[in-house]
């Protein structure tokens, strides 16, 4: 898990006017680049997810083989690795951390591939959840450069519902007194722990509940995988005031708001070039199928290609083989043209 580069971005001046000084991008990779940089795959991270969190969609035989492919998984802004309010020297330390849009993170990962690497081409971008929005970010900000997107359980627009979701996620973790307006010495825990019962009702669907698929992740009741799986998620090393960033980041997830569109969601999507299977999951309670659908009627060559069962949003987090199973063939039809 330690083992990972660091690119030195420099300054950086956001796309709310603040400049984020000695910016630093955490990344890893898999395979060699080939003779002619044609094989890159950028594989972005998720909300609070850290690279080897993505590592399950990577292995010999797989789509993304890196026998193949040079794949390169670049750390979101604010998630503990890559510049992030926990990380960051004051003045821009903790609650000042500045407010961090996904075009700002595609920006620094385009920085990272032209500039580290030399590649003009990218086969491939792919991600799940926060990850799905910066391969469509990818797709517009650079429509030239982006030859096939496999954004899965995730959206190029936060939808309102999505973001009064996240409205009680957030109250949850700031309603603890020791949260202290973020100036906190120790993490919120009771927040955090709040925070996960509210996440609990939302990652996997009603359907996943009822049928107690928990059992078979080895919890032994309701309770024990509230506890165990959530609580323990959200307690696992992950810092309030990057949580908030990266939630910042989602609930302004919007690919309109890349410059040149004005706002026009339907003619961003429009000027998206790249070969597309577009993947939501059939219960996911955040990016439900219908919304994706949308967005696909409104892409030059996109596909909407429905991830079936009972996981809901984690359908892409890589803990059910069957749904994994699917993920990947489909990466390997779309690597395949």
């Amino acid at each position: 898990m330690n083992e990972y580069e660091v690119f030195e971005l420099g300054d950086v001046v956001l796309q709310g006017g603040a400049t984020l000084r000695a910016a630093k991008l955490a990344y890893k990779t898999f395979g060699s680049l080939n003779e002619d940089k044609s094989n890159a795959i950028v594989y972005p991270t998720w909300y609070s997810g850290r690279h080897w969190e993505n590592e399950w969609l990577i292995g010999e035989g797989m789509a993304l083989d890196p026998n193949e492919y040079f794949i390169i998984i670049p750390n979101m802004l604010g998630n503990g690795l890559s510049s992030s309010p926990s990380n960051t020297p004051p003045p821009y330390d903790k609650a000042r951390f500045p407010n961090i849009t996904v075009y700002d993170n595609v920006a620094v990962q385009h920085q990272l591939v032209t500039e580290q690497f030399g590649i003009e081409k990218l086969a491939l971008v792919t991600g799940w959840s926060m990850g799905a929005g910066q391969t469509y970010q990818w797709a517009v900000s650079y429509p030239e450069m982006v030859e096939r997107v496999l954004p899965f359980c995730g959206s190029a627009k936060t939808s309102l519902h999505n973001i009064v979701f996240l409205e009680g996620v957030k109250a949850a973790l700031t309603a603890d007194a020791s949260w202290k307006e973020g100036w906190y010495e120790e993490q919120p825990t009771k927040g955090l722990r709040a925070m996960a019962r509210v996440y609990a009702g939302w990652g996997f669907s009603q359907a996943f509940y009822w049928d107690e698929v928990y059992r078979e992740m080895g919890y032994s009741s309701l309770e024990d995988f509230l506890v165990g799986f959530w609580e323990g998620f959200f307690l696992d090393d992950r810092d309030a005031n990057n949580l908030l960033t990266m939630l910042w980041t989602w609930q302004n997830g919007d690919i309109s708001k890349t410059p040149g569109f004005d706002g026009d969601y339907e003619k961003a999507l429009a000027s998206i070039q790249a070969k597309a299977i577009v993947m939501p999951a059939e219960k996911d309670l955040y990016f439900p199928p219908e919304d994706e659908e949308y967005a696909v009627e409104r892409m030059p060559n996109a596909e909407l290609r429905v991830i079936p069962g009972v996981w809901g949003h984690f359908a892409g987090g890589g803990l059910n083989p069957d749904d994994t199973k699917f993920i990947d063939d489909a990466l390997k039809e779309l690597l395949a043209n």
